[in-house]
């Protein structure tokens, strides 16, 4: 009855942070804010990553073609298909849960203890809007996080590929275009906006339906990270089925 009464109320949750918006000239201020904390701020540990990641990826595929037979244009296809289907909309996103989902649940949540919200609500602000809505916002932009991390994944894979003497320059262009189906990239797409949005959503429930105190705070941090990525991994799971099979 608890998951069920919890799934409720993030349904309500979602229904009323669209009630009485807040002034467009302070709203605008708010996700102007969220972009730099929840976008702009996430860049670096995701260009890092996805470089060396697409490293990774590379090495551990060229070294099991060692068959002669196998072209070694292959080793580029499988990295591209491979950043571009599952990383970087997937795992950068699972690991975007712990970056981002962790601070939305602990601001919000700090916010809930020191009786922020409280005051909010008093003063007949809609603290739902003003503090869910703009994160929602911010992380329209999640995208364009994902494209840097794709095209991070592929030039780091491009990097160990030929400076690792695995493949030539040319062999690994010619696997990134070979077979290449524009529908993976839409399918990664969408994929993005799903998980934006439950980057935004899961973790502000947590922060603002918690109770208690500092403790409180970092347990609700830890819950929704782990919330977040079980459902990015089964809406995964459900969003493949659907649109590649």
């Amino acid at each position: 009855m608890t998951y069920l009464h919890n799934i409720g109320t993030y349904f309500l949750m979602i229904v009323e942070m669209f009630r009485k918006p807040t002034k467009w000239s302070v709203m605008r201020n708010l996700i102007l804010k969220d972009i730099d904390d929840l976008i702009i701020g996430s860049l670096g540990i995701v260009a890092f990553l996805s470089f060396f990641v697409g490293g990774v990826v590379t090495i551990q595929t060229a070294l099991n073609i060692d068959n002669p037979l196998i072209p070694k244009y292959l080793v580029g296809f499988a990295t591209r298909q491979s950043i571009v289907l599952e990383f970087a909309p997937t795992f950068m996103s699972i690991i975007m849960a712990g970056k981002v989902g962790s601070f939305i649940t602990s601001s919000i949540g700090s916010m809930r203890v020191t009786e922020q919200i409280d005051a909010l609500e008093v003063m007949g602000i809609n603290s739902l809007n003003y503090l869910v809505f703009p994160k929602l916002m911010a992380m329209l932009l999640y995208p364009f996080v994902i494209s840097i991390a794709m095209f991070l994944g592929i030039i780091g894979g491009l990097v160990a590929c030929v400076y690792g003497g695995f493949s030539t320059l040319t062999d690994y262009i010619t696997g990134i275009q070979e077979g290449f189906i524009s529908f993976h990239i839409i399918y990664a797409f969408i994929k993005t906006f799903v998980f934006a949005f439950i980057l935004a959503t899961i973790p502000s429930f947590h922060g603002f339906y918690m109770r208690g105190g500092a403790l409180e705070v970092g347990k609700a941090s830890t819950t929704s990270f782990v919330w977040t990525s079980v459902v990015i991994i089964v809406v995964n799971y459900f969003l493949t089925d659907m649109l590649l099979s």
